[in-house]
């Protein structure tokens, strides 16, 4: 029997660090990929995740771009859009009860639906966590219920996949043995 293949699409992905800022997205890409968000699953259909938008040279990416990390910085602000993605992490006006354990998951379901949504209307993604996270909550007045968990970058990469990765990365995955602990047509050993 052979293995179906993993979609084109996903196979090829890549987190570029490097985007043509020449290429714009428009309003209908940006509600596209919202509304992909909106249809990921999430526990008890709680749907424990918000976004900060920002299109290049708008006046929320003026706002963003000086929370960025100096490693982020030098690639992050020429993609076509870039959003900080929130997870509802405790009940509003609680000591800390959490809202969802399964907040934060629930987000990356969300932003991996986004990811590849983006890949369908032909932009790459880079999700990344080097920015000020209590900077950007603090810009944007995020209530402290939720949490500025990591963000991502839109746009259509500058580079060949495999061409200009950050120092030390490699495009290797692990094979399926590496990722499973346990599976009944194999062995452990």
């Amino acid at each position: 029997m052979t293995v179906p293949e993993v979609h084109p699409a996903l196979a090829g992905r890549f987190s570029p660090v490097g985007f043509d800022a020449t290429i714009d997205i428009d309003d209908q890409r940006v509600d596209t990929l919202l509304d992909a968000a909106r249809h990921a699953p999430s526990a008890g259909n709680s749907q424990p995740w918000m976004f900060v938008v920002a299109r290049r040279g708008d006046a929320v990416h003026q706002r963003i771009v000086p929370h960025l990390a100096r490693s982020s910085s030098v690639w992050a602000p020429s993609a076509s859009l870039l959003v900080a993605n929130l997870a509802h992490v405790t009940i509003e006006g609680s000591d800390g009860w959490e809202y969802s354990e399964f907040a934060r998951y629930d987000l990356g379901q969300a932003v991996a639906h986004m990811t590849v949504q983006a890949l369908h209307l032909g932009f790459d993604a880079h999700q990344f966590r080097a920015f000020d996270r209590e900077g950007l909550a603090a810009e944007f007045q995020i209530p402290s219920h939720w949490e500025v968990t990591s963000m991502t970058a839109f746009g259509v990469s500058a580079h060949a996949p495999g061409e200009a990765r950050s120092p030390g990365t490699s495009r290797e995955r692990a094979g399926r043995s590496d990722i499973t602990w346990l599976r009944a047509d194999r062995t452990q050993g």
